[in-house]
């Protein structure tokens, strides 16, 4: 414990000495913007030149899951200070229509959903995956820093794998972001949900990978399955470790109130037995991780810090809490533990995603109060 304590003292020393603490924050998706009622479900990356593309899904009419929806994006060329006007950039051919969940005017909507970009640090290109109607599956890229984009290509057979396990209804990527690991491979986070049409549960999440530079895309091994004590595991993040094992945090509804963690060699196959990690509460919202460069084994968590509770204290089994009181964690030993976390935004606050600057600042694309935020802010900031 003294060499813990000594170790991290050390560390928080040696930041400090780095800079001042940093922290500045903006709006980049406001609800009615562009006539949209509102912005949902967070997603960045940071290209090989430095542009930040922030992208979620434009929820036309309400903010259901279900529904006309688009995704859009927005480019900052000055790491997430000011940003160029939102763009439609996914699913502009033939619609594919078809609500479940409306029975009065559904079969005219499509829902394009769950959008993920990876960066490809080899060729350059930025491979984006989305999903429509919770159906099928897409990836298209970009090789100018998210300006233009290719044709779509369906890539929905790649799940296909996953039916021996569970016959599926709902396939979903992400969200947030996917990865590139230091082999090369991109790996994405998916979920999948297989009772009735349409619907999120029961679920399960995994991943899919590809080796050729998304030319093609592969099913992994189920890594968190929805049995014995692991209740729907969905929203998955993902990172990889200073060993080059990948970790996979997962959203669930157990009785622990904790994110399901599970660890690989690869990112797809030989996934380890999920564990509960009691540093990283669940109050059944997305959250997100990402490695930092400053020091191997560097971890940085983001999720609403909250659970459902009795009057007496006591934590309710299995229970969403309020989306409040977004916080970061930091690691220093590869997840192992988490001493040190910070609120980002104390009021209503939900989905979130990290990225890490050239200059090694952190951002965090999250949702505030009707709204999609940027947060901008360093290390030293976290220490404080």
């Amino acid at each position: 414990m003294k060499t813990s304590f000594l170790t991290l003292l050390c560390l928080f020393c040696s930041i400090l000495s780095a800079g001042e603490p940093m922290f500045e924050k903006g709006d980049v998706f406001p609800a009615g913007m562009g006539g949209i009622s509102v912005y949902r479900i967070p997603g960045m990356v940071i290209t090989a030149k430095g542009t930040v593309l922030a992208y979620c899904e434009a929820r036309r009419d309400n903010a259901k899951d279900w529904g006309e929806i688009q995704v859009q994006l927005r480019r900052s060329l000055d790491g997430g200070r000011s940003w160029e006007p939102a763009k439609h950039i996914a699913h502009l051919g033939d619609r594919i229509e078809g609500n479940p969940h409306n029975k009065t005017d559904g079969d005219r909507e499509q829902t394009v959903n769950n959008p993920v970009a990876i960066i490809d640090r080899s060729t350059g290109s930025i491979e984006f995956l989305y999903c429509v109607n919770y159906a099928r599956c897409f990836s298209m890229r970009s090789m100018d820093d998210g300006v233009t984009w290719s044709k779509p290509v369906e890539i929905t057979k790649s799940f296909e794998p996953f039916r021996s396990r569970y016959d599926w209804k709902v396939i979903a990527t992400g969200p947030g972001h996917g990865i590139q690991l230091k082999s090369g491979r991109l790996v994405v986070p998916i979920w999948l949900a297989y009772g009735k049409l349409g619907d999120h549960a029961p679920s399960a999440a995994a991943t899919i990978y590809s080796d050729d530079h998304g030319q093609t895309w592969q099913a992994g091994d189920l890594a968190v399955p929805n049995e014995g004590e692991f209740g729907n595991p969905n929203e998955t993040t993902i990172a990889e470790l200073s060993d080059g094992r990948v970790m996979l945090v997962s959203r669930n509804v157990s009785n622990p109130n904790r994110k399901l963690v599970t660890i690989g060699p690869d990112g797809a196959r030989q996934w380890g037995r999920p564990t509960f990690y009691d540093p990283l509460w669940e109050p059944i919202c997305m959250a997100s991780i990402i490695s930092h460069p400053s020091k191997s084994g560097t971890l940085i968590f983001s999720c609403p810090h909250t659970l459902n509770r009795d009057a007496l204290g006591n934590e309710l089994p299995a229970r969403s809490a309020k989306r409040e009181n977004l916080s970061v964690q930091l690691s220093y030993d590869d997840g192992l533990s988490w001493p040190l976390r910070k609120t980002l935004e104390a009021g209503k606050s939900a989905y979130s995603d990290l990225a890490v600057l050239p200059d090694g600042s952190i951002l965090c694309l999250y949702e505030g109060d009707r709204k999609i935020v940027c947060a901008r802010f360093n290390l030293e900031w976290i220490l404080d």
